[in-house]
């Protein structure tokens, strides 16, 4: 199968946008910290929670998700907190 568009492994941890898990508060540094970083090729990585499996069932029309991607939910508050790194298209 050939994508348009496919994640490069080999990319590098480029910047957090916004802020830390920490400065948020959302963390306890034990159970994992969600976070948004610019990857060196320019992609974003987010960490969060995989729920995947919770949404794959309640996806909204042309929504779909291929096997080898997952739904992942972060505090509304890091999107929030990152909006100022995040050029305009």
């Amino acid at each position: 199968m050939t994508r348009s568009w496919d994640a490069d492994p080999s990319a590098l941890f480029a910047r957090r946008l916004g802020k830390s898990p920490q400065e948020l508060q959302v963390t306890d540094d034990e159970d994992g910290c969600p976070d948004i970083w610019q990857l060196s090729n320019g992609d974003i990585a987010v960490i969060g929670r995989d729920l995947t499996a919770d949404y794959r069932s309640q996806l909204p029309a042309g929504v779909t998700l291929a096997a080898d991607e997952r739904l992942v939910v972060i505090p509304g508050k890091m999107l929030s907190a990152a909006k100022t790194d995040i050029p305009d298209a």
